[in-house]
Formats: structure tokens, sequence, C-alpha cells
């Protein structure tokens, strides 16, 4: 018995952290990629180093707002408008890991 609710706990801890629930490339591949791909409306290409060098310098906060708030052609959260922001953290550190 108190195994399970250890392990219990434990998974509530690690959903409220994000740490379990956020899958960077998923997110990527079914929300992020058609611009990000391609470079549509001067989105930042995956795996592009230039690109994401400026951004990257700019911290993870930073990048994190703009995603949400939208720039350019690019509407707020994109178009993942039932994503949390752990999820859109995720799927912008999977871009930056790419672009290193």
């Amino acid at each position: 018995m108190k195994t399970t609710a250890s392990l219990t706990i434990a998974a509530a801890l690690f959903a409220a952290s994000g740490i379990a629930s956020a899958d960077g490339k998923a997110t990527y591949d079914t929300k992020c990629s058609a611009c990000h791909n391609a470079g549509v409306a001067g989105a930042p290409k995956l795996g592009d180093k230039a690109a994401w060098e400026p951004r990257i310098a700019t911290g993870m906060d930073a990048m994190l707002a703009v995603a949400i708030k939208g720039k350019g052609a690019m509407p707020p959260k994109g178009t993942c408008m039932d994503c949390s922001d752990d999820e859109l953290k995720a799927a912008i550190q999977y871009m930056v890991d790419a672009a290193k």
C-alpha cells in the first residue's frame, strides 16, 4: 500500500512539473513543422544554427513569451492553441537542440 501511494505521488509530481507531459518532437512534428521545416514567412528553420542563434541568446523565457504571444506571421501559440506552456517550451527546446 505504501509503495502504491509513493508511486501515485511521484507521478503527480512529474506531471505537475511538466517532465512527463511535454514531448517536444511530437509537438513540433504535429504543430510546428509546417512552417519551421520550410521557413514559411521568416520562421527559423529547424536545424538552421544562424537563424536560431540570436533567438537562443534571448533565453528560453523570451522565446516562450514570443511563441505564446505570436510574432510577425506566427499567430499566438502558432498552430497549437490547445498546447500548454510546457508543451510549447518542449517544442522550442527541440528546435533549439536541433540548431546546436
